[in-house]
């Protein structure tokens, strides 16, 4: 995390998790801000090392100058803590996993789908290093494997998915324990950071976005015609070091909404909901200046030609890309168009409860 001043500091709330909080028996309850004219957003950030408040600085910068209305960041520490804080009525808005619309449908509304430059699908890699012994998902039996929350539909459950589909047991994960594998959960960047550091780490299962830009664009070629035609990570392969080797691509999975509490009735509710699904793509674009600035980073650096950057510079170039939005746009959306994550979690033997 940043450790500069940031844009809403002084009204972050910061959630701690005590532990994994089963969905089953918890009760929902009439909640959001108590000032009309605040909104809370609950805010899950997907990897650690990016400031998920300076993230969204745009976007909410953009509703509370269209509408009468604060944004109160609400963040949380994983996938799990959002959905239960969305089921115990303390957001108003949130964006989540694309697995939430699967556990507390009567609890959120989809507002719509994030698109990351006009894609509405993203994909779940698995990837080694270069150096190991594995070629294929079945040599990761007796292995140990990292992947992101045990929520995450592109940073496990759809890993756990390949890796079933590979012949390997995955004992019911990740709500039960692998049989032929050993497996820990972290964040997207720290399964990334423990298949790179950890030698007792073989493999690991993320977002595209995390171990994408470090796989060499030909392994994406050879492997998958859908990743080459819709990833919008595609671009960046082989652009970060150290370089990692490809085992699997997803299928094409949905990108994560933007929910609203489903007992929420309140006509700001519309006027914000319209806003998001309307707003042009510069909305979603941080000022540049402004954001080196925050992140204590020398704007120079971006105009700089790739080869003219110190080691430092180059860092500070990845902490800057880090923290630009994913997102630049949101379309209208359904509970129905997240389907394929209910379908998921019968392919995997799973009910929304047993995940949590």
């Amino acid at each position: 995390m940043s450790d500069t001043d940031r844009w809403a500091a002084d009204r972050r709330t910061v959630l701690k998790s005590a532990g994994a909080v089963g969905m089953a028996g918890l009760a929902g309850c009439t909640g959001g801000s108590d000032d009309s004219n605040t909104i809370s957003w609950v805010m899950n950030p997907a990897e650690e090392s990016v400031d998920i408040e300076t993230q969204y600085q745009p976007l909410f910068e953009y509703l509370e100058s269209e509408a009468d209305v604060e944004i109160d960041g609400i963040q949380t520490s994983d996938y799990s803590s959002t959905v239960l804080e969305m089921q115990r009525g303390s957001g108003d808005f949130a964006d989540t996993s694309p697995g939430a619309v699967a556990q507390v449908p009567d609890d959120i509304d989809v507002v719509g789908m994030r698109l990351a430059f006009g894609a509405e699908q993203y994909f779940s890699l698995i990837t080694t290093t270069p150096d190991s012994d594995i070629d294929e998902l079945a040599d990761l039996e007796g292995e140990e494997i990292a992947t992101a929350a045990s929520t995450s539909v592109s940073g496990t459950l759809v890993p756990m998915l390949m890796l079933e589909q590979a012949g390997l047991d995955t004992g019911g994960a990740p709500d039960g324990t692998p049989v032929d594998f050993d497996l820990g959960t972290h964040d997207h960047d720290g399964a990334r950071e423990q298949l790179i550091n950890n030698p007792d780490v073989v493999a690991a299962g993320t977002g595209a976005f995390s171990t994408g830009p470090h796989v060499p664009q030909e392994q994406f070629d050879e492997m998958s015609e859908d990743y080459v035609d819709i990833s919008v990570e595609y671009d960046d392969a082989g652009s970060r070091e150290p370089e990692l080797q490809l085992l699997a691509v997803s299928d094409p999975i949905p990108r994560a909404p933007i929910v609203a509490r489903a007992d929420w009735d309140d006509p700001i509710r519309e006027e914000l909901e319209e806003l998001m699904l309307e707003a042009d793509e510069e909305v979603f674009r941080h000022d540049e200046d402004e954001l080196a600035d925050q992140l204590g980073i020398d704007p120079e650096i971006l105009d700089k030609d790739e080869d003219e950057l110190t080691e430092e510079e180059e860092d500070d170039l990845q902490q800057f890309e880090d923290h630009e939005l994913w997102f630049d746009g949101i379309e209208p959306a359904t509970e129905d168009d997240y389907e394929p994550i209910v379908d998921l979690l019968d392919e995997l033997g799973l009910s929304p409860e047993d995940v949590e």
